[in-house]
C-alpha cells in the first residue's frame, strides 16, 4: 500500500466532505474477486458492447463501451480508455484514442472506453471519482467479461492523460474512491500510458488558465488545496505502476515541460517510466512545423508494446 500522507489525507477528507456529498448513496457491494477460468465468451470476441452502466451517482448512469479482443485463449488483460476534452467535453467514442484501439484488440486486450461527469456542471473530483469507479466495476465483473482483475491498465490523452495519471498515482487515501459503487474493489491499475496530459496544475501554461481552473476545479488560485490535490505530481511515490508518457515537442496547449516534470518525479522515486518525445508534433501528437518523428502506426506499437511488457 502507498504510504500515508498526513497533510494530503487531511485535505482529502475536508474536500471530500465539501465536494462529494452527492456520493453518499448506499454502497454497492460486489462479489469477491475471482480470476475467471476462461476468457471472454467466444461469441463476444471482436464485438463492441455499447453503453454499459458501470456506476450510478445521483441517479446518473455512468456509461462505458466495451471492445472485446479478437482472440482469447484464457483470461485477458483489460485497458481503460479515458477521453480528453479539457474536463468539459469529449465522449467515450474513442476519438483520439482510436489510434491505439486496433493494436490493443488485435493483441488480445479488452478495452473499456468510458464517459465521466463533465465540468462545469460537475466540479473536480467528480471526474477522477468516475474513472476510479470504472476500474472497480471491471474488477467486480472480471468473471463476466473474462478479464484478469490483476492485469488492468489505463490510457488517455490531454485531460484523459491527466486523469489516468491521477488514477495510477493515487490509492484510497486520496479520497477519490467514494462514488458510483463497487467499494470493496481496488481502483489500482498495473500500468499507465499518459499522452500529453497536465501533471502539475500549480504551474502556468496555456491549458490551465485561471478561467479553466475556476470552471473545472472551482478555484482560480493555482496554489489552492483543490488544485494541488488535482495535480498528479503531488502523489508520486516508489510503489507507483510503470508509466509510458508521450508528448509532442511543439505542444502549445499543454507544454512538454508538464510531461518532463512527471517523468523526472517518477524516475527520482524509482518508478519505471519512459518518456517518448515526438518531434514536430503539437497537442494531440498532430503535425506542427514539420513531419512528426513518429507515425501513428509507430505510436500505436509503442503503446501496445508497453502494455504487453507490463500486463502480459
Amino acid at each position: 500500500m502507498k504510504k500515508k500522507r498526513t497533510i494530503l489525507a487531511s485535505v482529502a477528507l475536508t474536500l471530500t466532505l465539501v465536494l462529494s456529498l452527492s456520493c453518499l448513496a448506499p454502497r454497492t457491494l460486489a462479489p469477491a474477486n475471482q480470476t475467471p477460468a476462461q476468457g471472454p465468451a467466444p461469441e463476444k470476441l471482436g464485438t463492441i458492447e455499447r453503453d454499459v452502466t458501470y456506476g450510478t451517482v445521483d441517479d446518473i448512469a455512468l456509461k462505458m463501451d466495451i471492445y472485446y479482443p479478437r482472440l482469447a485463449t484464457g483470461p485477458v488483460p483489460a485497458v481503460l480508455h479515458v477521453h480528453g476534452g479539457g474536463w468539459t467535453k469529449g465522449d467515450k467514442a474513442l476519438t483520439a484514442g482510436a489510434l491505439f484501439l486496433p493494436q490493443l484488440i488485435k493483441r488480445g486486450y479488452l478495452v473499456a472506453s468510458i464517459n465521466y461527469r463533465l465540468a462545469p456542471q460537475y466540479k473536480f473530483p467528480a471526474q477522477i471519482q468516475d474513472v476510479k469507479c470504472a476500474v472497480r466495476y471491471l474488477r467486480a465483473h472480471a468473471a463476466n467479461y473474462g478479464i484478469d482483475p490483476e492485469r488492468i491498465g489505463a490510457f488517455g490523452g490531454s485531460a484523459g492523460g491527466h486523469l489516468v495519471a491521477l488514477l495510477g498515482l493515487t490509492d484510497e487515501n486520496a479520497g477519490f474512491d467514494n462514488c458510483g459503487g463497487w467499494y470493496d474493489q481496488s481502483s489500482r491499475v498495473q500500468a499507465v500510458a499518459n499522452q500529453f496530459g497536465p501533471s502539475d496544475l500549480t504551474t502556468i501554461f496555456e491549458g490551465a488558465k485561471p478561467t479553466l481552473l475556476t470552471q473545472v476545479f472551482g478555484n482560480p488560485d493555482r496554489h489552492s488545496d483543490i488544485v494541488v490535490r488535482s495535480s498528479p505530481v503531488t502523489y508520486v511515490s516508489p510503489d507507483d505502476p510503470p508509466f509510458l508518457i508521450m508528448h509532442g515537442d511543439k505542444d502549445k496547449l499543454v507544454p512538454l515541460s508538464q510531461s518532463q516534470i512527471l517523468y523526472d518525479r517518477l524516475k527520482a522515486a524509482g518508478v519505471t517510466a519512459t518518456l517518448v518525445i515526438v518531434k514536430n508534433a503539437g497537442h494531440g501528437l498532430l503535425p506542427a512545423g514539420g513531419i512528426p518523428s513518429l507515425t501513428p502506426t509507430q505510436l500505436a506499437k509503442i503503446l501496445a508494446d508497453f502494455f504487453d511488457q507490463h500486463l502480459k
